[in-house]
């Protein structure tokens, strides 16, 4: 099956699970508080269904049209718009007729569920497989910038050490691209000198024209040699699996980037390289750089085992009883939440350009991996479920977050605003959340097109 047909099943059952435990977050406290629900629906029935069926006083189904789920709670100005109810007296069953905080709770409930299913999801991915990660200060000669033109809008260059972003240090290096995308400052240690420097406004903007977006910090790799390419020009030169160039042309190498360099600035020449076999041996290669500064040979990358082996970085591994993988998982949750806030605070700066990354479904669906595998397909539910919770909550009419506001407004001044204002309302958020929707898979569309 292609990638893209495994990302689409896998994004299609992620949001099914999501949409239906959200709608359930309403629809038991509505329940509980005995308001009726007519309808209990997983995607949007415009027009049609694909299936229906009711048991007892709710209707339930699946629509075909796949942007979401609802619950019809009855006396409620909901996305139905339905009029002709609210026209009527108040029914005692009725949305309208419950005291206000039963109302806050039902609204609340969905975004609730959401954020309780990611700190489960996390939890038990804690205890399940624990955490594992590049401790960042562990990096024998520092970090690899793999795109200079990223390094040099940023400020950092291979060799750095990013010791702290915003004054908080990053203990993990795969979330240092993270928090300098969300960040303000960093601290580096650079030629024992330590520095710290503003992080560009325009930083992300810079980052979404590159190719290889987040991807612009990795630990330094070895130049370690898997084979010479057949039919190219070093093809008989001598290079066997497993050599590692120390050195060219007399001047000492260990890393790829060193290499790299050194070739990129010698094209078209003969240089004499040598190497560290795998036996512990060394052997001198004459071998011809090409005019792309190329040896023609394929790369072995080490894993990281074999680079904590060679006390090039190290690894953090933590194991978590069922007992603390439940704080674990709470820590998770808290702080991806606070991570996606910030980018949001990021996006609705202009400055930054970080409108730009802003994506639909296409970029859901662009989480999940090419190849079915569990742990990333539930670490990716739980990061979209804290997704939905934020966008859930923010105070946009036709949202939940839109209901609670008027509802906290209705608590505080001990007014209710009237069915008029609360038809307009919705009117106009509904309209909010279509353009941000065809905003959001716009961008999709035209990165699909264009990048």
């Amino acid at each position: 099956m292609s990638p893209f047909f495994i990302k689409a099943i896998q994004l299609l059952l992620s949001l099914s699970f999501l949409i239906i435990l959200h709608e359930l977050g309403h629809f038991i406290p509505a329940k509980l508080f005995k308001t009726r629900v007519e309808k209990f629906y997983l995607f949007f029935d415009v027009k049609f269904s694909l299936f229906k069926k009711k048991i007892g006083e709710t209707v339930y189904g699946i629509g075909w049209l796949p942007l979401g789920g609802y619950v019809k709670i009855a006396g409620m100005i909901d996305e139905s718009m339905d009029k002709d109810q609210m026209a009527g007296p108040p029914q005692p069953w009725e949305f309208r007729s419950k005291p206000a905080w039963q109302r806050l709770i039902i609204m609340l409930g969905g975004v609730t569920v959401n954020f309780i299913l990611a700190i489960i999801i996390y939890a038990g991915l804690s205890y399940a497989y624990g955490d594992q990660y590049i401790k960042n200060n562990s990096l024998k000669d520092g970090i690899y910038v793999t795109q200079p033109e990223i390094g040099e809008k940023l400020g950092i260059q291979t060799g750095d050490n990013i010791v702290s972003v915003d004054g908080a240090r990053v203990e993990n290096l795969g979330k240092l691209p993270l928090e300098i995308i969300n960040g303000n400052t960093m601290t580096i240690e650079r030629d024992g000198r330590t520095v710290t420097q503003e992080i560009p406004v325009d930083f992300i903007e810079k980052l979404l024209d590159s190719e290889e977006k987040t991807s612009f910090i990795m630990p330094r790799q070895l130049f370690i040699v898997q084979e010479a390419t057949k039919d190219m020009h070093n093809a008989d030169a001598g290079f066997e699996k497993g050599d590692e160039v120390i050195a060219i042309n007399g001047t000492p190498m260990q890393y790829f980037d060193e290499v790299a360099s050194y070739l990129d600035n010698n094209k078209n020449t003969t240089a004499s390289i040598l190497v560290k076999r795998e036996d512990g041996s060394k052997a001198t290669i004459n071998a011809k750089i090409n005019a792309d500064g190329k040896l023609g040979v394929s790369l072995m990358g080490l894993k990281l085992k074999e680079m904590e082996a060679r006390g090039l970085l190290a690894v953090e591994k933590i194991e978590y009883t069922f007992l603390e993988s439940i704080p674990a998982g709470i820590n998770k949750g808290v702080t991806i939440l606070g991570s996606y806030i910030k980018q949001m605070k990021k996006i609705f700066n202009p400055d930054t350009g970080a409108y730009k990354g802003v994506g639909g479904f296409g970029a859901i669906g662009g989480l999940f991996p090419d190849a079915w595998d569990w742990p990333t397909f539930w670490g990716t539910t739980a990061f979209i479920s804290i997704i939905l919770a934020f966008m859930n909550i923010l105070p946009i009419p036709a949202l939940d977050g839109g209901h609670v506001m008027f509802l906290l407004y209705e608590i505080i001044s001990g007014r209710k605003p009237n069915d008029k204002f609360m038809e307009y309302a919705q009117l106009i958020g509904f309209i909010i959340l279509i353009t941000l929707l065809l905003f959001a898979n716009g961008n999709d569309v035209y990165k699909l097109i264009f990048d």
